[in-house]
Protein backbone atom coordinates (compact mmCIF):
# COMPACT_ATOMS: atom_id res chain seq x y z
CA UNK A 1 0.00 0.00 0.00
CA UNK A 2 2.79 2.34 1.15
CA UNK A 3 4.37 1.77 -2.67
CA UNK A 4 1.17 2.27 -4.12
CA UNK A 5 0.32 5.75 -2.27
CA UNK A 6 4.24 6.39 -3.14
CA UNK A 7 3.76 6.12 -6.58
CA UNK A 8 0.32 7.86 -6.86
CA UNK A 9 1.96 10.53 -5.13
CA UNK A 10 4.96 10.60 -7.48
CA UNK A 11 2.16 11.04 -10.52
CA UNK A 12 0.12 13.36 -8.89
CA UNK A 13 3.10 16.07 -8.22
CA UNK A 14 5.00 15.19 -11.19
CA UNK A 15 5.13 18.66 -13.43
CA UNK A 16 3.57 17.27 -16.42
CA UNK A 17 0.30 16.56 -14.11
CA UNK A 18 -1.27 19.22 -14.25
CA UNK A 19 -0.44 20.64 -17.45
CA UNK A 20 -2.49 17.53 -18.70
CA UNK A 21 -5.80 18.12 -16.64
CA UNK A 22 -6.03 21.66 -17.67
CA UNK A 23 -5.91 20.27 -21.40
CA UNK A 24 -8.02 17.99 -21.00
CA UNK A 25 -10.73 20.27 -19.14
CA UNK A 26 -9.89 22.69 -21.85
CA UNK A 27 -10.87 20.25 -24.86
CA UNK A 28 -13.64 19.18 -23.26
CA UNK A 29 -15.39 22.69 -23.32
CA UNK A 30 -14.59 22.10 -26.60
CA UNK A 31 -16.34 19.26 -27.22
CA UNK A 32 -19.39 20.87 -24.86
CA UNK A 33 -19.76 23.89 -27.23
CA UNK A 34 -19.25 21.96 -30.28
CA UNK A 35 -22.25 19.79 -29.09
CA UNK A 36 -24.67 22.66 -29.60
CA UNK A 37 -24.75 22.74 -32.56
CA UNK A 38 -27.30 20.14 -33.93
CA UNK A 39 -25.92 19.37 -37.13
CA UNK A 40 -21.93 18.68 -36.06
CA UNK A 41 -23.73 16.48 -33.29
CA UNK A 42 -26.36 13.97 -35.13
CA UNK A 43 -23.21 14.22 -37.51
CA UNK A 44 -20.55 13.00 -34.93
CA UNK A 45 -22.50 12.34 -32.66
CA UNK A 46 -20.88 8.88 -31.61
CA UNK A 47 -17.04 10.83 -32.02
CA UNK A 48 -18.86 13.13 -29.04
CA UNK A 49 -20.10 10.45 -26.65
CA UNK A 50 -16.46 8.64 -26.93
CA UNK A 51 -14.49 11.60 -26.00
CA UNK A 52 -16.58 12.62 -23.34
CA UNK A 53 -16.01 8.91 -21.66
CA UNK A 54 -12.00 9.25 -22.19
CA UNK A 55 -12.30 12.36 -20.95
CA UNK A 56 -14.36 11.29 -17.86
CA UNK A 57 -12.05 7.97 -17.51
CA UNK A 58 -9.12 10.31 -17.07
CA UNK A 59 -10.49 12.44 -14.70
CA UNK A 60 -11.87 9.64 -12.58
CA UNK A 61 -8.41 8.31 -12.81
CA UNK A 62 -7.36 11.62 -11.10
CA UNK A 63 -9.53 11.37 -8.75
CA UNK A 64 -8.70 8.20 -7.64
CA UNK A 65 -4.31 8.94 -7.48
CA UNK A 66 -5.08 11.71 -5.51
CA UNK A 67 -7.38 9.73 -3.12
CA UNK A 68 -4.43 7.30 -2.96
CA UNK A 69 -1.59 9.85 -2.38
CA UNK A 70 -3.26 11.87 -0.10
CA UNK A 71 -1.97 10.71 3.55
CA UNK A 72 -4.13 9.39 5.43
CA UNK A 73 -7.03 9.46 2.55
CA UNK A 74 -9.18 11.60 4.44
CA UNK A 75 -7.34 14.54 4.28
CA UNK A 76 -8.18 14.63 0.35
CA UNK A 77 -12.04 15.74 1.20
CA UNK A 78 -10.88 18.02 3.80
CA UNK A 79 -9.86 20.59 1.11
CA UNK A 80 -13.08 21.79 -0.61
CA UNK A 81 -11.89 21.94 -4.08
CA UNK A 82 -11.34 18.09 -4.17
CA UNK A 83 -14.44 17.46 -2.84
CA UNK A 84 -16.35 19.98 -5.58
CA UNK A 85 -14.04 17.72 -8.34
CA UNK A 86 -15.49 14.43 -6.92
CA UNK A 87 -18.56 15.79 -7.11
CA UNK A 88 -18.66 16.84 -10.41
CA UNK A 89 -17.32 13.19 -11.74
CA UNK A 90 -19.28 10.83 -9.69
CA UNK A 91 -22.71 13.26 -10.90
CA UNK A 92 -21.28 12.46 -14.49
CA UNK A 93 -21.36 9.04 -13.83
CA UNK A 94 -24.33 8.66 -11.93
CA UNK A 95 -26.23 10.65 -14.76
CA UNK A 96 -24.03 9.01 -17.88
CA UNK A 97 -27.02 5.94 -18.63
CA UNK A 98 -29.76 8.66 -17.88
CA UNK A 99 -32.66 9.67 -20.21
CA UNK A 100 -32.11 12.97 -19.07
CA UNK A 101 -30.01 14.17 -22.03
CA UNK A 102 -30.23 17.63 -20.60
CA UNK A 103 -29.08 16.97 -17.56
CA UNK A 104 -25.97 14.93 -18.47
CA UNK A 105 -24.83 17.90 -20.72
CA UNK A 106 -25.26 20.77 -18.25
CA UNK A 107 -22.79 18.26 -16.07
CA UNK A 108 -20.24 18.27 -18.66
CA UNK A 109 -20.01 21.78 -18.88
CA UNK A 110 -19.83 22.38 -15.01
CA UNK A 111 -16.83 20.05 -15.76
CA UNK A 112 -15.30 23.28 -16.71
CA UNK A 113 -15.22 24.92 -13.50
CA UNK A 114 -12.49 22.13 -12.38
CA UNK A 115 -10.15 24.72 -13.82
CA UNK A 116 -10.90 26.90 -10.96
CA UNK A 117 -9.47 24.13 -8.87
CA UNK A 118 -6.07 23.29 -11.13
CA UNK A 119 -5.34 26.81 -11.79
CA UNK A 120 -3.34 28.76 -8.86
CA UNK A 121 -4.54 31.85 -9.60
CA UNK A 122 -7.93 31.08 -10.45
CA UNK A 123 -8.06 29.21 -6.85
CA UNK A 124 -6.73 32.72 -5.45
CA UNK A 125 -9.32 34.83 -7.02
CA UNK A 126 -12.41 32.01 -6.15
CA UNK A 127 -10.82 31.98 -2.23
CA UNK A 128 -10.93 35.64 -2.19
CA UNK A 129 -14.60 35.70 -2.90
CA UNK A 130 -15.61 33.42 -0.49
CA UNK A 131 -13.79 35.44 2.42
CA UNK A 132 -15.53 38.50 0.87
CA UNK A 133 -19.05 36.96 1.79
CA UNK A 134 -19.18 38.35 5.29
CA UNK A 135 -18.55 41.30 4.48
CA UNK A 136 -20.44 41.62 1.43
CA UNK A 137 -23.66 40.80 3.30
CA UNK A 138 -22.89 44.28 5.29
CA UNK A 139 -22.36 45.83 1.83
CA UNK A 140 -25.37 44.61 0.44
CA UNK A 141 -27.17 45.98 3.35
CA UNK A 142 -25.85 49.19 2.36
CA UNK A 143 -26.66 48.71 -1.18
CA UNK A 144 -30.12 47.32 -0.35
CA UNK A 145 -31.25 50.47 1.92
CA UNK A 146 -29.82 53.30 -0.60
CA UNK A 147 -31.83 51.51 -3.28
CA UNK A 148 -35.07 51.15 -1.68
CA UNK A 149 -34.75 55.02 -0.54
CA UNK A 150 -33.55 56.12 -4.14
CA UNK A 151 -36.72 54.06 -5.60
CA UNK A 152 -39.32 55.56 -3.26
CA UNK A 153 -37.61 58.84 -4.53
CA UNK A 154 -37.78 58.37 -8.05
CA UNK A 155 -41.34 57.13 -7.78
CA UNK A 156 -43.25 59.99 -6.10
CA UNK A 157 -41.45 62.58 -8.62
CA UNK A 158 -41.12 60.93 -12.15
CA UNK A 159 -44.14 58.56 -11.90
CA UNK A 160 -46.62 61.05 -13.98
CA UNK A 161 -43.22 61.73 -16.60
CA UNK A 162 -42.01 58.10 -17.05
CA UNK A 163 -44.21 56.23 -15.64
CA UNK A 164 -42.40 53.09 -17.72
CA UNK A 165 -39.58 53.48 -15.48
CA UNK A 166 -40.75 55.70 -12.59
CA UNK A 167 -44.16 53.92 -12.24
CA UNK A 168 -44.02 51.63 -9.17
CA UNK A 169 -41.38 51.24 -6.58
CA UNK A 170 -40.66 47.50 -8.78
CA UNK A 171 -40.31 49.66 -11.78
CA UNK A 172 -38.10 52.00 -10.38
CA UNK A 173 -35.88 49.10 -8.85
CA UNK A 174 -35.71 47.52 -12.11
CA UNK A 175 -34.53 51.38 -13.65
CA UNK A 176 -32.47 51.85 -10.75
CA UNK A 177 -30.60 48.15 -11.55
CA UNK A 178 -30.12 49.67 -15.14
CA UNK A 179 -28.45 52.83 -14.03
CA UNK A 180 -25.99 51.62 -11.60
CA UNK A 181 -24.71 49.46 -14.71
CA UNK A 182 -24.68 52.51 -16.42
CA UNK A 183 -26.22 51.22 -19.49
CA UNK A 184 -27.57 53.85 -21.41
CA UNK A 185 -29.25 55.46 -18.14
CA UNK A 186 -28.06 58.78 -19.74
CA UNK A 187 -29.59 59.15 -22.92
CA UNK A 188 -32.52 56.12 -22.41
CA UNK A 189 -33.82 57.35 -19.36
CA UNK A 190 -32.19 60.68 -17.63
CA UNK A 191 -32.55 62.78 -20.47
CA UNK A 192 -36.22 62.16 -21.15
CA UNK A 193 -37.09 63.32 -17.93
CA UNK A 194 -34.95 66.04 -17.69
CA UNK A 195 -36.85 67.62 -20.89
CA UNK A 196 -40.42 67.34 -18.43
CA UNK A 197 -38.30 68.59 -15.05
CA UNK A 198 -35.08 70.52 -15.89
CA UNK A 199 -33.92 69.41 -12.46
CA UNK A 200 -33.79 65.52 -12.66
CA UNK A 201 -30.03 65.14 -12.76
CA UNK A 202 -29.66 66.05 -9.91
CA UNK A 203 -31.43 62.76 -8.98
CA UNK A 204 -29.35 60.63 -11.06
CA UNK A 205 -26.26 61.96 -10.64
CA UNK A 206 -26.44 61.38 -6.43
CA UNK A 207 -27.55 58.01 -7.28
CA UNK A 208 -24.88 57.72 -9.74
CA UNK A 209 -21.69 58.83 -7.06
CA UNK A 210 -23.17 57.13 -4.23
CA UNK A 211 -24.13 53.79 -5.76
CA UNK A 212 -21.92 52.97 -8.56
CA UNK A 213 -18.29 54.95 -7.37
CA UNK A 214 -18.96 54.45 -3.53
CA UNK A 215 -20.35 51.40 -2.67
CA UNK A 216 -19.50 49.23 -5.77
CA UNK A 217 -15.70 50.57 -5.24
CA UNK A 218 -16.05 49.66 -1.69
CA UNK A 219 -17.04 46.01 -2.26
CA UNK A 220 -13.75 46.13 -4.79
CA UNK A 221 -11.78 47.25 -1.86
CA UNK A 222 -13.14 44.00 0.45
CA UNK A 223 -11.89 42.03 -2.58
CA UNK A 224 -8.63 43.11 -2.82
CA UNK A 225 -7.87 43.12 0.79
CA UNK A 226 -9.08 39.56 0.68
CA UNK A 227 -7.29 38.77 -1.76
CA UNK A 228 -3.83 39.80 -0.17
CA UNK A 229 -5.12 37.62 3.00
CA UNK A 230 -5.55 34.74 0.47
CA UNK A 231 -1.91 35.15 -0.74
CA UNK A 232 -0.30 35.47 2.62
CA UNK A 233 -2.39 32.12 3.70
CA UNK A 234 -1.11 30.23 0.71
CA UNK A 235 2.36 31.45 1.35
CA UNK A 236 2.17 30.16 5.07
CA UNK A 237 1.77 33.65 6.71
CA UNK A 238 -1.10 34.96 8.31
CA UNK A 239 -1.86 38.43 9.58
CA UNK A 240 0.14 38.39 12.88
CA UNK A 241 2.91 37.59 11.07
CA UNK A 242 2.58 40.12 8.62
CA UNK A 243 1.96 42.74 11.65
CA UNK A 244 5.02 41.25 13.88
CA UNK A 245 7.05 42.07 10.81
CA UNK A 246 6.02 45.52 10.62
CA UNK A 247 6.87 46.04 14.29
CA UNK A 248 10.66 43.95 13.95
CA UNK A 249 10.90 46.45 10.99
CA UNK A 250 9.88 49.47 13.15
CA UNK A 251 12.16 48.63 15.89
CA UNK A 252 15.35 48.14 14.27
CA UNK A 253 14.66 51.23 12.65
CA UNK A 254 14.50 52.58 16.31
CA UNK A 255 17.94 50.84 17.19
CA UNK A 256 19.48 52.17 14.26
CA UNK A 257 17.99 55.80 15.05
CA UNK A 258 19.27 55.42 18.79
CA UNK A 259 22.90 54.63 17.95
CA UNK A 260 23.01 57.73 15.48
CA UNK A 261 22.13 59.35 18.66
CA UNK A 262 25.01 57.72 20.77
CA UNK A 263 27.31 58.59 18.23
CA UNK A 264 26.94 61.82 17.72
CA UNK A 265 26.97 62.69 21.13
CA UNK A 266 30.29 60.99 21.60
CA UNK A 267 31.49 63.01 18.87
Amino acid sequence: MNQLQQKSAQIVNHKAFQPTIITLILINAVIVGLESYRGLYESYGEWFVRIDTFVLIIFTLEIILKLIAAKPTVNFFKDGWNVFDFVIVLSSFIFMGSPFVTVLRILRVLRVFRTISVIPSLRKIVNALILTLPSLGTIMLLLGIMFYVFSVMGTFLFRDVAPEYFGTIEDTLLSLFQIITLESWASAIMRPIMDEIWWAWTYFVAFILSGTFIVLNLFVGVIVNNFEKVEQLENGETPEDDQLKKEVTQMRQEIRELKQIIRDERE
